[in-house]
């Protein structure tokens, strides 16, 4: 028997579909249909969700056409790092319209419906990893930051003399499920220290480490090498693999891919680096996932061989824009107003009257003219104090009224560790 239906919320503002809660027994289909709009093979979802199941069924949302499944989006509940510490947020995921249904509104039916269950929930920041980025900023997400790779040859990957060394480390070569708990309480002290990511609770890092591991040709299981202190502590760890290849009279031309680097002290960061670039049968370690500034090219004798290429980044979207901007701290006093255009959530449109001095705020509704008129997604990109407001100024995007208002903003925003996220959902 089918398991009862819990509809959504109906909205008077939707396109004319109705986002309802699949039942049970429906989860398949709906996983289905994200399958189908991103491209990939169904049983890989599937298979995923039987061995490590993350989703919480009742954060689904569909809508139907004629009894049939033709749109979805999901989402997961994080405790994602902010400027003051950790917040409640939505991972939103699992986001598809079947290729015979776009254009229809069912996009924008869904993601409405699910920014007002969000906020009935209490999350007031949504994150996801974009597919296609142009479609999010229409719905208020702004991409937060950029992550790196950084790629060194090992014929220039020495690390200059001065880089912090301590003879009392030792290094631990071991499989990932054994020293899970050392990953953990790294990931954890990585994730502290910067916005933008969320410890991986639950299953999270039995997810992680399968979807690293998946075979790929002429290439290692995935390692775990662990640095621990004279007290055999772990104070630094990095996950990688190697690819293995072989070129012109037999040369070996191997690459080692490093998918997580956290490190509590600098000595620990030089070990990692230093046995990473120094792999036999390799010529290039390739580091994934890196924060714009990250420390390993000022590691390098020769910054310059450090060749970065941005990646993928995580978009943030404000669920309730006064409840979000008033749960982070600020680096310098602030007050100020701004107009906020929400096509899609309301409740955020309109003026706010900002007012922090750094650890205390207060947002409320404003009457007075405001400084600055800017998009939901703007504020979304600025958020975690890595995308520059100013940057929407000047290129006609947002508004200043007052001179300098936007400038003020970026300063009291600002981070001085620049975001990361290095999990996938």
């Amino acid at each position: 028997m089918a398991a009862e239906h819990h509809p959504a919320t109906p909205r008077s503002d939707g396109p004319g579909w109705e986002v309802d809660r699949p039942a049970e027994d429906e989860i398949s289909e709906a996983t289905g249909v994200f399958a189908t709009a991103i491209n990939i093979p169904l049983n890989d979802l599937l298979d995923t969700e039987r061995d490590h199941p993350v989703n919480e069924p009742d954060r689904f949302l569909v809508v139907r056409d004629g009894g049939r499944i033709v749109g979805t989006t999901n989402s997961h509940p994080f405790s994602l790092t902010v400027p003051g510490g950790p917040r409640p947020a939505a991972g939103v995921t699992g986001v598809g319209v079947l290729p015979t249904h776009r254009r229809r509104g069912i996009l924008t039916a869904l993601l409405r419906e699910q920014l007002a269950d969000l906020r009935r929930r209490g999350e007031n920041l949504a994150i996801l990893w974009a597919s296609e980025g142009g479609i999010y900023g229409r719905y208020g997400y702004g991409q937060a930051f950029r992550q790196h790779t950084y790629s060194v040859s090992r014929a220039h990957a020495a690390l200059r003399p001065d880089a912090p060394r301590d003879p009392s480390l030792t290094l631990e070569l071991a499989e990932p499920a054994d020293v899970l708990p050392d990953l953990d309480l790294l990931h954890r002290a990585a994730q502290a220290e910067r916005p933008g990511g969320f410890p991986r609770e639950g299953n999270w890092w039995k997810l992680r480490l399968w979807m690293l591991s998946r075979p790929r040709p002429d290439t290692s299981d995935l390692r775990a090498v662990v640095v621990r202190d004279a007290r055999g502590r772990p104070v630094g760890a990095a996950l990688h693999r190697v690819t293995t290849g072989y070129g012109e009279g037999g040369l070996p031309t191997g690459t080692v891919s490093v998918r997580e680097v956290n490190a509590l002290t600098p000595a620990a960061r030089t070990a990692l680096y230093e046995y990473l670039f120094d792999t036999d049968l390799t010529v290039e370690t390739e580091v994934v996932g890196l924060p714009e500034d990250d420390p390993l090219p000022a590691l390098l004798a020769d910054p310059a061989q450090a060749v970065r290429r941005a990646g993928g980044g995580l978009w943030l979207r404000l669920v309730d824009v006064p409840a979000a901007l008033a749960e982070r701290t600020y680096a310098h006093p602030l007050d100020t107003v701004i107009e906020v255009a929400d096509r899609h959530a309301p409740w955020n449109a309109g003026r706010w009257h900002l007012k922090t001095d750094g650890e205390h705020t207060r947002v409320e509704a404003a009457t007075t003219a405001p400084d600055l008129s800017l998009d939901a997604a703007h504020l979304g990109s600025a958020y975690l104090g890595r995308g520059p407001v100013t940057t929407h100024v000047d290129a006609g995007t947002a508004v200043e009224h007052t001179p300098g208002a936007a400038a003020r903003l970026d300063t009291a925003l600002y981070t001085p560790r620049a975001p990361r996220c290095d999990t996938g959902f």
